[in-house]
């Protein structure tokens, strides 16, 4: 779904390690995890982590992060992304 106020993308990671690679938020977001597990996390003048996501359980983070996410788990797993593409 994309319109001029939303756009919708679902990830999709078959495999431990499948990631989205580097980029950079360029507006606010939510995130809906569709499973319960972990997600390995790389930003910018940071040790990785692990983010524990719960199926279902929304969450927000504000434009202009930069990270790398990728599939922590022995499963596949996904995530609804919505952005908000007005200020």
């Amino acid at each position: 779904v994309e319109n001029d106020k939303t756009r919708v993308t679902e990830w999709r990671f078959p495999k431990r390690g499948d990631n989205t690679g580097w980029h950079v938020h360029e507006y606010d977001y939510v995130v809906v995890p569709l499973f319960t597990g972990v997600l390995d996390m790389s930003e910018p003048n940071r040790d990785p982590f692990q983010a524990k996501l719960e199926k279902g359980v929304p969450y927000f983070r504000q434009r202009g992060i930069e990270h790398d996410v990728a599939n922590g788990n022995e499963f596949e797993c996904a995530f609804i992304e919505i952005e908000f593409l007005e200020a």
